[in-house]
C-alpha cells in the first residue's frame, strides 16, 4: 500500500470512523501517523491519538447542546497551526462531511488559503445499523434511506417530515435527546405506530447495545433500558432483519421487549 504525501502547512480532515477504532481508512490511519497536530472531537475513540503519540493532541469536541469550544475558534486553531508549517489533522467522528462540519471548516481554510485534503471516513449512518444486523436498503424491504441528524432536527423548518415519515429507512443519528420529538412527528404525518424502529447504542464497539421496538414503543423501551449516548435510530422495515443477522454476528446485547415480527 503506497504512502500518502503528507504535506507540511496542509491539513488534513479525516474521518475517524463510526467508533470502533479499526474502522478508520487506510489513508486515514497513514496521515494520522504523520501528523503533528491532532484536532479531535468527542466521538473519537482514544485508541487513535496513540497512532500519533508525538503530536499535539487538542481537544474540540462539542456535548450536544453545550459546545466545548466554538466553531469559530476551531478554524482559528487549525489555520494558525497550519501556518506555522505543521502537519494538522483534524479528526472527526464518522465522516467529515455527513453532520461534521466538514464542509464549513473547509470553506475557513480556503478563504484563509490554507490548503487541505479530505480523507472520507466511514459514516455511523451506514456503519451502526450494519453492525446492528439492519441493513439501510434491501431488494425486499427497502430501496431508498434517509439521514437525519437528531441534534437540529426540532427547531428545523427545512425538514419535510411528510416525506421522511414515507422513506422506507430513515436514520437518524445523535437523536437519543430528541427521540421523542422525532417519533411525535414522524406519526403526525402519518407515520404507523406499528413501523419497525430500533435504537443502537455505541454502535460498532464492544458496549454496544441495541433495543428493537416499534415506532409506538421505541421511545419507552428506550428509557426503560437505561439507553445512553450516542445512540442512532432506524425507522424502518429493515429494523426486522436485525433479530436474525444481529444475532447471527459477533456477541451484543440485543433488548428486544415489543420487537415486530
Amino acid at each position: 500500500m503506497p504512502e500518502p504525501i503528507v504535506r507540511p502547512g496542509t491539513v488534513y480532515l479525516v474521518g475517524a470512523g463510526p467508533g470502533d477504532p479499526g474502522l478508520i481508512t487506510v489513508k486515514g490511519l497513514q496521515v494520522l501517523h504523520r501528523a503533528q497536530v491532532v484536532v479531535y472531537d468527542r466521538l473519537v475513540h482514544p485508541a487513535l491519538l496513540k497512532e500519533a503519540p508525538a503530536a499535539e493532541h487538542i481537544f474540540v469536541g462539542k456535548q450536544p447542546g453545550d459546545p466545548h469550544v466554538r466553531q469559530g475558534e476551531i478554524n482559528a486553531l487549525m489555520i494558525a497551526r497550519a501556518r506555522a508549517r505543521l502537519v494538522v489533522v483534524r479528526l472527526k467522528g464518522g465522516d467529515p462531511f455527513v453532520f461534521g462540519r466538514g464542509g464549513e471548516e473547509c470553506e475557513a481554510l480556503l478563504a484563509a488559503g490554507v490548503p487541505f485534503e479530505v480523507i472520507p471516513g466511514v459514516t455511523a449512518a451506514t456503519a451502526v445499523p450494519a453492525a446492528a444486523g439492519i441493513p439501510v436498503t434491501h431488494r425486499r424491504h427497502a430501496s431508498a434511506f434517509a439521514v437525519i441528524t437528531g441534534h437540529e432536527c426540532p427547531g428545523r423548518t427545512d425538514l419535510d417530515w411528510e416525506a421522511l415519515a414515507r422513506i422506507p429507512t430513515l436514520v437518524v443519528l445523535m437523536g437519543l435527546r430528541t427521540l421523542p420529538v422525532v417519533v411525535g412527528r414522524l406519526l403526525e404525518e402519518g407515520a404507523s405506530p406499528a413501523t419497525p424502529a430500533a435504537v443502537v447504542a455505541s454502535g460498532t464497539l464492544a458496549e454496544q447495545r441495541t433495543v428493537v421496538g416499534t415506532l409506538g414503543t421505541i421511545a419507552a423501551l428506550v428509557r426503560q433500558a437505561g439507553i445512553g449516548s450516542p445512540a442512532t435510530l432506524i425507522v424502518g422495515d429493515v429494523v426486522r432483519l436485525a433479530e436474525r443477522i444481529g444475532r447471527a454476528g459477533p456477541a451484543q446485547e440485543v433488548e428486544t421487549v415489543g420487537a415486530p415480527t
